[in-house]
């Protein structure tokens, strides 16, 4: 059985919206927050400053990562700096290209060397990977945010994928890689077996925490009674 007691890996929770998010800030498990403008968008966020200034006033001392949502690359600059001003504990999210497939390295050196703690996000590759941390090198306390849970969705074990990067950043002592966008829990203890710094997971995820270290046939047994409840309530006949 798996155990939440000895986690290496930092656990950080990702999504938008505020009452989940204070919520969480009061686990004791719970050591930081990212978000997105997805997330945003789908928790119904209109005012992208006024709702960051109300979470960073809320949660002053974890680390949380804001997105910058522009395409090209000098609106870009000017939005990461106005977010990375906002707080001590502000990573600004960087995506590691634009649509059109341009690499954002140049920039994401250019604000990690001046100061700006960086997150860059949509990394799916190992040789995105090597590009980042090159550009990161001896910058600020920075982010990889590798995309565990898509590059599962194509089929491909995202472990030795996470596996190889955690060897690529060991020189990069302010370098911490994040397994992104998880799709089930075993993934924080995957994360953690194989050196990851950080796991994102949405509140989806960790409703599911409570489950470490039941016993299973107690959840048999309540799996059991779950389909027989429903089939009574459904009035089933044959």
């Amino acid at each position: 059985m798996q155990s939440l007691a000895g986690l290496k890996v930092k656990l950080f929770a990702d999504g938008a919206e505020k009452k989940s998010m204070l919520a969480l800030y009061a686990h004791p498990l719970i050591r930081g927050f990212t978000t997105n403008p997805t997330l945003m968008r789908k928790a119904g966020v209109s005012d992208y400053t006024a709702f960051a200034r109300e979470i960073l006033a809320a949660i002053p001392d974890r680390p949380i990562s804001f997105e910058v949502f522009a395409d090209e690359f000098d609106e870009m600059e000017r939005q990461a700096r106005l977010i990375g001003a906002w707080g001590p504990n502000v990573y600004v999210k960087i995506p590691v290209t634009n649509t059109r497939r341009e690499s954002a390295c140049a920039l994401i050196r250019k604000l990690s060397h001046d100061g700006v703690k960086v997150n860059v996000t949509a990394v799916l590759t190992l040789d995105q990977v090597c590009a980042v941390a090159a550009a990161l090198a001896d910058g600020a306390p920075s982010n990889i945010s590798v995309f565990a849970g898509r590059i599962a969705d194509t089929g491909v074990d995202p472990v030795p994928v996470m596996a190889q990067a955690v060897r690529m950043l060991e020189r990069h002592r302010q370098i911490e890689l994040i397994w992104a966008s998880p799709r089930e829990l075993l993934n924080i203890f995957q994360a953690n077996a194989v050196g990851c710094h950080i796991i994102t997971a949405t509140t989806d995820v960790l409703k599911k925490l409570p489950l470490v270290d039941k016993d299973l046939a107690q959840y048999s047994l309540e799996t059991v009674e779950m389909f027989a409840n429903d089939a009574a309530q459904s009035g089933f006949v044959l």
